[in-house]
């Protein structure tokens, strides 16, 4: 419905057709919060969202979750319960023009009668930066309250200011038992029933998915034979027979470190099944095997060298096999970084470093260092003095290659972890070596 038309006799009669013939999720969404199934932090009892709502003060709000867990529900149930005028908007169909119309319209309607706006905004993430903007000066000033929906992370689709302005209400996934009462509800408004293991069938393969489950039940019944059919599990998954595992841009932020933390943690079957969650979702098999590739360095390191070497293999042959094979590829390295001995002392010795070149004086080259491979060099002192390693004896002099302001810093610091050990060994042999010979030295000054 267009921002402040008056519903005419039509628009009753289309809502009251749909209310009788729509599909099953929208015929049974609840109009109180008592019949809000799930979601039990913000509609239960004494839960601070639900007392807002009851006394009629809720402020602008942001509802997060995944699709189908209540969120448009929850919306409309607030504009049941409030004394305010409810606007809903898509973000998929709406625009600057129509958000600058309710914001005009709900001025003249608090002025005029003094009476509030609540904006829904569904699918909220979907606005533009411009967009979201658009909206701020009514809600900062209160002449609407604000109620946007998204399935999106909002610290990552939405604009500070407008986040600023709002409260986070996050809704979690159904959880099974609260599926099965959803499921029973939708046999018995179409007079069907069902075993107990269809019911618990159809809430298992709904995922946590309010409007999935009623989806499944609704199709189980047509599959059956229509109203006062008889569901079996059969006919529930033949209403289910593929699974959609696409993910938002926050859920894929959440299985990406699920999968490199539990490879990080040596646990093998972990990775592989978030591997096989990636895949089956579509992502990007390159981008996957970057993410192994970084994590053979950052995470395994000199503890098993051979780790970046199957890491890059693995990310070579998806290049030169491609998507299905090379998922045998990926798994080879998932499985073998998990259960190779891991060691970050590469990556904090770099990270050390960085943080010294940006924050530590920059010392100058010294001068034995700097490159004598030009006419004139040593006129300037470059190059005199340094000493070419394979010409001693132990292949290595005893000497500081860093600038004189950092002398002494050390950022790489070995783990006894795996081959990494070897390295420790031989840097402390190095170091003591050192150390045995400054005392010499100091000694044959003081003769």
């Amino acid at each position: 419905m267009t921002p402040g038309r008056t519903p005419d006799l039509f628009d009753a009669a289309a809502t009251e057709e749909l209310r009788r013939r729509g599909p099953l999720a929208d015929r049974l969404r609840p109009r109180r919060l008592d019949e809000i199934v799930g979601q039990r932090h913000l509609v239960g009892e004494d839960a601070p969202f639900r007392r807002l709502v009851e006394a009629d003060r809720l402020s602008s709000a942001i509802l997060y979750g995944p699709p189908g867990v209540g969120k448009t529900t929850i919306a409309r149930v607030v504009a049941e319960v409030s004394e305010r005028r409810f606007v809903p908007l898509s973000a998929t169909s709406a625009g600057v023009k129509e958000v600058r119309e309710v914001l005009e319209d709900a001025r003249r309607r608090l002025g005029e009668q003094g009476s509030g706006t609540i904006l829904f905004l569904d699918e909220i993430h979907r606005f533009s930066k411009s967009q979201q903007d658009a909206l701020l000066p009514g809600v900062e000033d209160g002449t609407i309250t604000l109620i946007g929906a998204t399935t999106e992370n909002p610290f990552f689709a939405l604009t500070a200011p407008l986040l600023s302005r709002s409260t986070l209400f996050r809704l979690e996934a159904v959880e099974p038992a609260d599926l099965a009462v959803l499921a029973r509800r939708g046999l018995e408004a179409e007079g069907a029933v069902a075993s107990d293991e269809a019911v618990t069938a159809a809430a298992a393969l709904a995922e946590g998915d309010a409007r999935a489950v009623l989806t499944i039940v609704e199709v189980a019944i047509a599959i059956a034979g229509g109203r006062g059919a008889e569901i079996t599990v059969d006919d529930i998954e033949a209403a289910r027979t593929t699974r959609s595992l696409r993910f938002g841009r926050d859920e894929h932020y959440d299985i990406i470190s699920a999968f490199i933390k539990s490879i990080r943690g040596s646990d093998p079957d972990a990775g592989l099944y978030w591997l096989a969650r990636l895949i089956a979702a579509g992502e990007d098999p390159r981008f996957i095997a970057r993410r192994l590739v970084i994590l053979a360095s950052e995470d395994v390191g000199e503890a098993d060298p051979l780790g970046l070497v199957v890491a890059t293999a693995a990310a070579a042959a998806l290049d030169r096999v491609g998507l299905p094979e090379a998922s045998l590829n990926l798994a080879q390295a998932v499985v073998h970084l998990a259960l190779a001995p891991k060691s970050n002392a590469t990556a904090k010795g770099l990270w050390a470093a960085q943080a010294d070149v940006e924050h530590a004086p920059v010392g100058a080259v010294p001068p034995e260092l700097r490159d004598a491979h030009y006419p004139g060099a040593a006129k300037l002192g470059h190059g005199v003095g340094y000493e070419y390693p394979h010409d001693d004896p132990r292949g290595w002099v005893d000497r500081s290659y860093l600038p004189d302001e950092l002398r002494g810093r050390r950022y790489f610091e070995p783990s006894t972890h795996g081959l990494e050990a070897d390295l420790a060994g031989r840097l402390e042999r190095l170091r003591a070596d050192a150390a045995g010979q400054n005392v010499d030295e100091t000694m044959t000054r003081e003769r």
